[in-house]
């Protein structure tokens, strides 16, 4: 026998430190320490070898399911498992069935009203981005939200254009069909286009070619978001860090700005691609700066000037202005009035969009030649398009209390991508922007985003050859005034330079990667280098619930051995495995999935229990008895006369009466004086056993707190045991600890942790969040302690914080 002796709670201020060695001695079966040793605890046992350990406990013999008995277990078939099937696939079934049509139905109409025009005036601007006509950006902003209204589970995010993957586009269409090739002679009949030197540009060729590149590689990236849903890989998107989207978008907003450069001043440049693409044509731009179109600059820069302006002042006064300001549908017709009524092209030589055709163009099958020239670019776009997408997705999933499916966003957004590559668009994503005004003008479901294509589909029928005049500048500084949310991540370097340099590293090489490679080689060799930068990480990290050996400090993994007993009213949780970006999800699941419960909904829950019973109590319909238990004042509709006799006559008015100074009380494992069904809590603590963790980054520390958060807001404390000292250095540097979580939840070992547990039980300072807020209901007129803002779970704190200022 060995004696192991650890120090317990050094400097602990948490209970009456004189009768610590009584109360150590009576769970331990020792006897009371001397006074010189009463920080200590002792433990007796014997001298374990794995094999000894094994043969006393008895290890069980996990049952091992072979590969056919798993899948005849899942393909396995009923009429409740079909339909679930159907629904899984056709989310609109659920949702439909169940949408309450007056009291959503007239807030999507008008948000659909207002998102469609902003649809229809980013459509034209992004398909400058493709390097194709306006009007196929219609296209792009009509067709893919009919797809995804049947198979999408967001129900706010506004599909179509989205400016990084435009140019992603962009950039293909240029590589494989410049103006070079479409050359022809001055004396060519039937041939639009000017040139000089005998040599003119066949527009109407060069434009279907585009096109047919823009549409074939829409298709491509549609069958491989398919294929990625199909196979259920939506995880990969994980591995696309923050610090890695935050460089990529702002190097693409560095492309997108030069690339409308030369637009807004209306110089002719050549077409570049690939590496060092934005020094050429910033030497092309100053080369020919002197052939700068004045009325197109000045109409470009006075068009960013207003919509920066104006969009500051959505953002500024949001809460006091019911809808933001359509600031680009007003600029837009301003400005094509004054195209038209001065003939800015005829008298000073403006470029204007010229036509937008009524109607729609022909379905058309891709090319198949083209496909494996453009396989590689095609498969980093689709990435790209999903994670900004599912990203945005996720925060208003978040923000509004539902839950999306990867992977079905993954189909959902690949069948838009293959429907809209056949009907001549480009490839369908989403923007924070255009997102942004469907749901802040009331937007509750999918069917804003068809009133919004119906309102396109009106432009494209209709109202499309209004818009012939417009500059092409206005269009241009439209893109350039929506940029500025993602050139604003550049302040994120300095914070993630105090954070975590191996993130910041990960941000500027992925940025300055695609700056000077290209978007697609950019977003690779970023990748890369992320990988590069994690060492021993792992997707799914090995997660167990932990028992105690009876009668030593020893806990090992529940599943494992027969002679093992969980700690009453305790869950302890072990990872073993670094817990980063792309595990913090699984690791929340695994949590959830061993304590039993999910903390935001019982939340969720008991805050609306006890808005009920504070609500009954000023109706005064219950009241608190003496010793602090909340009953009811009417038993089936009869007057409970053992209460209305401790109630002083003539004192009640409205609910409002003296109440004695006693605690309310809610025991939320008992039957409740009210009508709501809340998930029983079966623990009071929770013990994370770190031994094993070796690396934290920043979204997993920010997800980490917020969790603990969620856990001691409705009674559960949370205790981390075994950091090292290089975690708990981490923690500080990341800024981890604050006035809530404290370093006191850190503790040497797991036994340490569970010894100071059954300490703070025995001397009753375990206690309920919720009773605080209780205690004064019933003489307070105030409001209930609970806001609305309290319901909000996960909203920004655990999304991605590059995708939150993409645009404005």
């Amino acid at each position: 026998m060995y004696i192991f002796c650890y120090s317990l709670l050094k400097g602990a201020t948490f209970w009456n430190i004189k009768q610590l060695p009584q109360e150590i001695s009576r769970w331990s079966g020792m006897d009371a320490l001397s006074p010189e040793n009463q920080y200590t605890y002792t433990v007796s046992r014997p001298i374990y070898s794995n094999p000894m350990f094994e043969e006393d406990n008895e290890r069980h013999a996990r049952e091992e399911r072979t590969l056919r008995e798993r899948f005849s277990r899942s393909c396995g078939c009923s009429g409740r498992q079909a339909l679930k099937v159907v629904k899984g696939v056709f989310p609109v079934i659920d949702w439909l069935s169940r949408y309450p049509i007056r009291e959503w139905l007239p807030s999507d109409v008008i948000s659909g009203v207002s998102t469609g025009l902003v649809c229809s005036l980013q459509g034209l601007a992004y398909a400058l981005l493709v390097s194709v006509a306006p009007v196929y950006g219609l296209y792009s902003a009509f067709f893919p939200i009919l797809t995804y209204f049947l198979l999408g589970t967001s129900r706010h995010i506004s599909v179509g254009p989205f400016p990084v993957t435009c140019l992603m586009v962009g950039s293909i269409v240029l590589t494989l069909a410049p103006d070079d090739h479409f050359l022809l002679p001055v004396n060519g009949t039937g041939v639009n286009g000017t040139g000089a030197d005998g040599i003119v540009v066949d527009v109407e060729a060069m434009e279907a070619q585009r096109i047919m590149v823009a549409s074939s590689m829409t298709v491509l990236v549609g069958l491989f978001q398919v294929v990625m849903g199909l196979l259920q890989v939506g995880f990969l998107v994980r591995y696309l860090s923050d610090p890695l989207v935050g460089g990529f978008t702002t190097a693409a907003a560095f492309h997108v700005l030069i690339s409308q450069l030369k637009i807004v001043l209306s110089v002719p440049t050549n077409n570049h691609n690939g590496c060092f693409s934005i020094l050429y044509t910033l030497n092309d731009v100053f080369t020919n700066i002197r052939q700068t179109n004045m009325a197109d600059l000045v109409s470009g820069l006075l068009t960013i000037v207003i919509v920066m302006a104006v969009k500051e002042v959505n953002t500024k006064f949001r809460h006091q202005i019911p809808v933001p300001i359509p600031i680009e549908v007003i600029v837009t017709v301003v400005a094509t009035g004054i195209s038209y009524a001065t003939e800015l092209e005829s008298h000073y030589g403006a470029s204007i969009v010229h036509s937008i055709p009524r109607g729609f163009a022909p379905a058309q099958p891709p090319n198949t030649e083209l496909l494996w020239n453009i396989l590689g670019s095609s498969f980093s776009t689709a990435v790209v398009s999903y994670a900004v997408a599912v990203s945005v997705a996720k925060v208003y999933a978040a923000k509004h209390d539902y839950t999306i499916d990867g992977n079905q966003e993954l189909i959902a957004f690949g069948f838009s991508n293959v429907f809209c590559g056949c009907f001549s668009g480009f490839v369908a994503s989403t923007a924070l922007s255009r997102t942004a005004v469907q749901e802040s003008t009331g937007g509750k479901s999918q069917v804003a985003g068809i009133i919004s294509a119906v309102m396109v589909m009106i432009v494209i029928l209709a109202l499309g050859h209004l818009l012939e005049p417009l500059q092409k500048s206005v269009l241009a500084a439209i893109v350039i005034a929506n940029l500025k949310g993602m050139f604003m991540q550049v302040t994120e370097v300095p914070t993630l330079w105090r954070q975590n340099r191996a993130d910041c590293f990960i941000w500027l090489a992925t940025c300055l990667a695609s700056v000077v490679l290209g978007l697609d080689v950019g977003l690779l060799a970023g990748l890369v280098f992320e990988m590069g930068t994690v060492v021993v990480r792992t997707q799914f990290p090995a997660c167990s619930t932990l028992g105690n050996i009876p009668g030593t400090n020893i806990y090992r993994n529940m599943k494992d051995y027969k002679n093992i007993a969980e700690v009453p009213g305790i869950k302890i949780f072990k990872c073993n495995a670094p817990i980063y970006f792309a595990n913090i999800d699984y690791f929340k699941e695994r949590l959830r999935a061993t304590v039993g419960f999910d903390s935001v909904r019982v939340f969720k829950k008991r805050n609306k229990a006890l808005k009920k019973i504070h609500k009954l109590i000023k109706k005064g319909k219950l009241r608190a008895t003496e010793t602090g238990e909340v009953v009811s004042e009417v038993s089936l509709g009869v007057d409970n006369k053992g209460f209305e006799s401790e109630r002083e006559s003539g004192q009640v008015e409205d609910g409002d009466w003296p109440v004695p100074e006693v605690e309310v009380r809610v025991d939320w494992a008992l039957e409740l004086p009210v009508r709501v069904s809340v998930p029983k809590v079966q623990i009071h603590s929770l013990v994370l056993d770190f031994s094993a963790v070796s690396f934290l980054d920043v979204v997993a520390v920010k997800s980490l707190r917020l969790v603990i958060k969620e856990f001691l807001r409705i009674g559960v404390n949370v205790y981390i045991a075994g950091c090292d000292d290089e975690i708990v250095q981490k923690m500080e540097a990341l800024a981890f600890f604050d006035e809530e979580v404290t370093r006191d939840l850190l503790f040497l070992s797991v036994h340490d942790a569970i010894l100071f547990i059954k300490l703070e039980t025995a001397n009753g300072s375990m206690q309920d969040a919720m009773v605080e807020g209780l205690s004064l209901m019933q003489d307070c007129k105030e409001p209930p302690p609970f806001t609305e803002e309290e319901d909000l779970i996960e909203t920004y704190d655990n999304q991605h914080r590059a995708i939150h200022g993409l645009s404005n």
